[in-house]
Order: C-alpha cells, then structure tokens, then sequence
C-alpha cells in the first residue's frame, strides 16, 4: 500500500492535542493552456503545454508581490471555497505507431471523485505543528531535464503507478509503465516540508524549500510546512491497443515537454488561499474520508464537486490541443530538451 493511503488510513481517530490533519480534496481541471507563471513570467506561449487546477487568477504572469489571488479570484475548482491557490503539472501524450500525438485526458479520482471533471486530488498533510503558507509563496519539485532514474530518485515521491483499479496503490515506478494499464495511470507529486522562513520563493524555485533529514528540518530550513501532494489520474484506457504501440515494443506515452522516459516528472504551486483558512484547518487537525469525497473540516467553506466543475477559464494560447498532432504544441521552443 502507498505511503499517502497508509497516512489517510490511520488518520481516523487522532487524539486531542496532537497535531496532525490529512487534508484531501478534488480539484477540477481549470484549464489547459501553455503558460508557466512560475518559470515563464509574462511568456505567452510558454515551452511546453500544462494542465492547471484552483482559483481562477491563473495568469500569464502571477508577481508574488502584487498578485493576490484570494481576492482577484472570483471562483475555485477545488472543493473548499478559500482556496485559490494553483497547482499544476505537464500534460500526457500518446505517440501513436505512426507519428502522430493525442492529449491524454484527466479522470476524477475513482477514490470518491469520479464525478470531477478530471483535475487532480490535492493533500495538505502533517504530523505535528505546522506553519502555513505566506501570502506569495510558490515552489517547484522535480526536474523537466531529468532522463534518467539516478535523477529521478531525488525526489522520492513523484512516481508513476499503473492503475489495475481505482484501488491500486503497488507497483510505483519513477519512470512510464511498460504495459498496458487497466484503469489508467497515476502520477504522483510530493514537495518538501521544510521552509527557509523568510524567502516565498528562490531563483530556481526549490531552495528556499527542502525535504527533512531524519525527521527533522535541517538548520537551513527550520520551518515545518504542510505536505502539499498531487495524485493525478490519466486516462489512458483509449490507448490501451498494443497494435498502436510503437513497432519496437517500447512504451508510448511522452510528457508535453518531450520527454518519453518519465523521469522529467514535476509539479508546479502558488499559494492562495484566502486569509487564515489553511492555518485553521491544519490547527483543527481537518481529516477527509478516504473513499468519499467528504472533508471533515467544519472551519473550512466547502462546495460540491458539481460546483467546482463549472469553475473554468478560457485558454489564452489559441492552438488545437484536441486533434491528432504532427508535433507536441511549443515542439520548435523545446528543440534541444526532449531526449
């Protein structure tokens, strides 16, 4: 069993006075769109296409000084209604046996959130007192360079799992499965939990951050922060015919940013959301249901998961995303990084 269905599993009872919330929840697709406020400020295009999830301030550029996206945003495709916070990771492909590209689409997690509009589910978990975000803060994880599992094995938690079920949790692997997947696949994304405490982000968007050593934060990075953890399920049942595999036997699927190992696997936050609420809802140690979509959170505004899904935003780079392509969208900007 996975490390995060372990955690929800034993997050029934949590005894008075100890600080520990599993906090999970679905977030709706809000767009797919090739823009990297983080890594690509102000660029329309960016290099490579992602799929985005949250508040609905996603934008071309996103100043951590200026921007507030708790109040310029007017509706969120996450459960709880405080959060306009964005989360985002690179798009699937299928490379067909002749050439061509089709997007992988999103599915609602089967674990309760079948009925999103594909997304993600987000975790905000602890095991002891943590400090909330800042208003600002924004990090990375991962690496769109890596191509190799030595690489990879730095960040310990993103990793594929190839779905028999809904229910599969075994088998993770840090680069794409080799087999046809019953149910799909799922990517993992887990960031560190350790903060600088004074930086809401760094160059290269991962320093000001760490993960802990033995346990603890280390003396660079003092401050325990909550667990932020994407689980996304990609449907690639439509693909599942060897016939379409390539001739050679190899696996067919490819990142948005050209990279046909998995190994580039990595994930994209800014913080948003709305005053204290993320703060409450870590100090009243909010639990979610493991096989539903209830959060047992009363600090925290909820709506529906049919809600959520009518939160969308058009996409600002004007390209066939739905078609069979000859290329991946942004292929000339990427020249030189696929490998």
């Amino acid at each position: 069993m996975h490390w995060s269905s372990l955690v929800l599993a034993a997050a029934a009872l949590v005894p008075a006075g100890v600080h520990s919330a599993q906090l999970r929840f679905s977030c709706a697709q809000l767009v797919v769109d090739r823009l990297d406020p983080i890594v690509n400020p102000g660029q329309n295009p960016s290099p490579h296409l992602h799929q985005v999830v949250g508040g609905n301030a996603f934008n071309v550029t996103m100043d951590h000084e200026a921007h507030d996206m708790a109040s310029t945003a007017t509706c969120t495709s996450c459960v709880p209604l405080e959060d306009f916070s964005n989360y985002w990771t690179a798009v699937l492909f299928f490379k067909a046996r002749n050439g061509t590209y089709k997007r992988v689409s999103t599915v609602g997690n089967g674990l309760g959130y079948s009925n999103s509009n594909g997304g993600q589910t987000v975790y905000y978990l602890s095991s002891g007192k943590v400090t909330a975000f800042k208003p600002g803060f924004r990090m990375t994880v991962g690496n769109p360079a890596y191509r190799t599992q030595a690489e990879a094995k730095q960040n310990p938690a993103l990793q594929f799992t190839c779905l028999d079920s809904p229910m599969t949790r075994s088998g993770y692997r840090y680069d794409f499965p080799t087999a046809p997947c019953k149910a799909g696949i799922m990517v993992t994304v887990r960031f560190p939990t350790c903060w600088d405490g004074k930086n809401v982000d760094s160059p290269d968007h991962q320093s000001h951050v760490a993960y802990p050593q033995n346990k603890k934060c280390p003396s660079t990075h003092p401050v325990a922060i909550p667990e932020v953890f994407y689980e996304t399920y990609w449907d690639t049942r439509p693909f599942n015919n060897k016939a379409d595999w390539p001739a050679d036997g190899s696996q067919p699927f490819v990142w948005s940013f050209g990279d046909k190992t998995g190994y580039g696997n990595h994930g994209d936050y800014v913080f948003g959301w709305k005053g204290d609420a993320l703060q409450r809802a870590l100090d009243a140690n909010c639990q979610s249901d493991l096989l539903s979509d209830k959060v047992n959170c009363p600090t925290l505004k909820l709506q529906s998961i049919a809600d959520s899904n009518k939160c969308t935003v058009q996409r600002r780079v004007k390209e066939d995303l739905d078609s069979w392509l000859k290329e991946l969208p942004g292929a000339s900007m990427m020249s030189g990084m696929s490998k």
